[in-house]
């Protein structure tokens, strides 16, 4: 009996404490999940002290969405994983994944002249 019911609560608690960890808010960790072989382990990303710190008010400043290869202003992306528009090689106009997160990421941090730029910075071991 005890064994039965260990078998029925350990999921359950499994989802009640992994059900936070998928909103933006408490965002730890980069999602990664579109990467079938990954080579570093997901970027640091704390969602929210990172948009205070960086004063990002608008979502779509970093969650974009283009239509016809150009990108639409009012329209954000934020309820999508960025592995559902990017694959791994990308095609035509659109980057693959890695390239997205890093021109997205990596791009903004240069332009402002703020924020990591180097690998280890981002993806901590």
């Amino acid at each position: 009996m005890k064994k039965g019911m260990s078998l029925l609560i350990a999921p359950l608690l499994i989802g009640v404490l992994l059900i936070p960890a998928f909103s933006q808010e408490d965002m730890e960790v980069v999602d990664d999940w579109g990467f079938a072989k990954k080579q570093r382990p997901p970027a640091v990303f704390r969602h929210d002290t990172h948009n205070e710190t960086a004063q990002i008010e608008a979502c779509n400043e970093c969650h974009h969405l283009y239509e016809n290869g150009e990108k639409l202003e009012d329209e954000s992306s934020e309820d999508q994983s960025c592995s559902e528009c990017h694959d791994e090689n990308g095609s035509g106009n659109q980057p693959g994944l890695k390239k997205a997160f890093h021109m997205n990421c990596k791009g903004c941090h240069l332009t402002k002249k703020q924020g990591p730029v180097m690998c280890g910075k981002c993806h901590v071991r």
